[in-house]
Order: structure tokens, then sequence, then C-alpha cells
């Protein structure tokens, strides 16, 4: 992919983005530790696992592998993010994770059409009221996040494409100000 903004590298990656628009870099940040990293029902690896799950349905390689490779440093098998994005029924997540990405993967697709089933199953999963809101404001954060990359022309660097292994990030912000921009 290029860059759509001829005053950034091409292709940029999400940290030139950021450093020449910094004026929503640290907001968003802000953002991503809050969905990602703050007290919920889901673990920082789960949460991750979401957003890797919408990204890969929107296609959007750079935060697919991004957060495949931060949701496998948190600990989630590597192997199952394939399995998620070809066949979620039948693959190795565990049984109540299933109904929390297939809520967010309908989200993702068709959002008129999430019923009160959709949530029903997530509820039946063994799941409460914050832990949907919690996969929908994931679900959401990642929808925009996936806009923003593709919309920018970011493409993936060896680590945001997954090929390196991450140490689990504890704060968005905290890498968004080592990198000079929030």
């Amino acid at each position: 992919m290029t860059s759509k903004f001829p005053s950034l590298p091409n292709p940029p990656d999400l940290s030139d983005v950021f450093l020449k628009f910094r004026h929503g870099a640290k907001p968003l940040l802000e953002l991503h530790d809050i969905v990602l990293r703050g007290e919920s029902p889901f673990t920082p690896g789960e949460r991750e696992m979401i957003a890797a799950h919408v990204s890969g349905i929107n296609a959007c390689v750079y935060c697919y592998g991004a957060h495949t490779s931060i949701a496998s440093a948190f600990g989630i098998d590597k192997n199952l993010f394939d399995e998620m994005q070809n066949d979620l029924d039948n693959s190795n997540i565990p049984e109540k994770l299933k109904p929390v990405l297939a809520y967010a993967a309908k989200l993702t697709t068709t959002p008129s059409r999430v019923t009160s089933s959709d949530a029903q199953a997530v509820y039946d999963a063994g799941w409460d009221e914050r832990a949907l809101y919690d996969a929908v404001t994931v679900c959401a954060l990642f929808n925009f996040m996936n806009r923003l990359v593709e919309g920018t022309g970011c493409s993936p660097t060896a680590e945001a494409a997954g090929e390196d292994e991450h140490e689990p990030l504890t704060s968005y912000l905290a890498w968004g100000e080592e990198m000079g921009f929030a």
C-alpha cells in the first residue's frame, strides 16, 4: 500500500502518521489504554484477540499482524488466529470466546443486523453485560483504527506484520510517548 499523503514516507508506518498529525494521537492512545488495558472481564490478550479478529475481517493486514503478535505476547496461541479467521465455529478457540468473537464479526460486517439473540449467546457463554460492552468497544475501536490505517496508506513493518515477537505492550500511551508523538 502507498501513502495517500505526499508529505509522509511511502509507505508510511502508523507512527509516521501520528508524528505528522499529533493532535489526535495522545487521546487516541489513551483510549487504547482504557479499552485494551483497563479493567475488564477480558484479559489484555483476549481483547487483543478481538482486535485482531475485527482487523482480519476488515482485511487490515497492518492491524491484524500487529494485534495477533501482541495477543501472542500475552499468551494467546499464535496458531489460533488463522483458525479464528477461517472457521470460528470449528476452531480451537475456547468455547467461551466464540460467541464474543462471532458478535464482533457480525457487528463489523452487518451492524444493523446484530440482535438480542446475538447478545444472549454471549451471556449464555458466561459473560455479563460489562463483557459485552467491552467487546463492543474493542470492535468499535478497531473498525475505526482499520479505517485510519487503510485511509492513510500505512504499510506493515516486519513488527506490525507479526514477523517479530513483541513483549507484552502494557501501555499504548507509553509507546506513543517513547515514539515522540504523545
